[in-house]
């Protein structure tokens, strides 16, 4: 499996954004040598989420690969951040409805060679920590049928809320290979185990970071 190249619209979007969010945001980026680049294959990143713009944090964090984002509908209503966030690769997904089309195109996404990122939590979990947030099993099960590595990422900033020029720290963890997972076809729960997994990664990253 080969990672495709970024976009070149994506690249000068990126480009753009990553002085203002180092300015505005306080950006400050862990981990980077984690990043798998596009030789080491096509990853689903896995982040925490705490606000609407978690996923310019990490597109602006991540320089190798270009990951698609499936994002809530309802983000793509909003003004000028609807835009934004497709054009950084973002797709929709309808929650609550059980969105079948927007897990195949993930898993099509993974399979021909484009990273993607999601969010376990399933939707915002503001001003939490995310350890007292819920989460879905989607990620296992999208993990499991493309059978790609997993990047674990935590976003981190002061009293879990954003504001300007308030630091955020966007610390990249270690890829977790599929094969790390023992993932057994068949097997009841196995989604919910490697998701649990995952999002322990996640919680974990940004407890072991001061």
């Amino acid at each position: 499996m080969r990672a495709l190249m970024k976009s070149a619209f994506y690249t000068v979007i990126r480009f753009l954004l990553w002085l203002p969010a180092k300015l505005i945001f306080r950006i400050h980026v862990k981990g980077r040598k984690n990043e798998p680049a596009r030789k080491d294959g096509v990853y689903l990143v896995c982040a925490n989420h705490q606000t609407v713009l978690d996923v310019v944090f990490l597109c602006v964090a991540l320089r190798h690969q270009q990951p698609h984002f499936m994002a809530k509908e309802e983000l793509f209503k909003v003004p000028v951040l609807g835009w934004l966030v497709r054009k950084l690769g973002a797709y929709p997904v309808s929650r609550g409805k059980g969105d079948v089309g927007a897990v195949k195109r993930t898993i099509h996404l993974l399979e021909g060679g484009r990273s993607v990122g999601m969010f376990p939590q399933g939707t915002r979990c503001a001003e939490r920590n995310p350890r007292d947030c819920k989460i879905k099993f989607g990620a296992g099960l999208i993990a499991a049928h493309a059978g790609v590595q997993i990047l674990p990422v935590h976003i981190k900033m002061k009293n879990y809320k954003w504001k300007f020029f308030r630091r955020v720290d966007v610390i990249i963890g270690e890829p977790m290979p599929f094969e790390s997972f023992a993932y057994r076809e068949g097997v009841t729960g196995e989604y919910a185990r490697m998701t649990e997994r995952v999002y322990d990664e996640i919680c974990r990253l940004g407890e072991a970071t001061k």
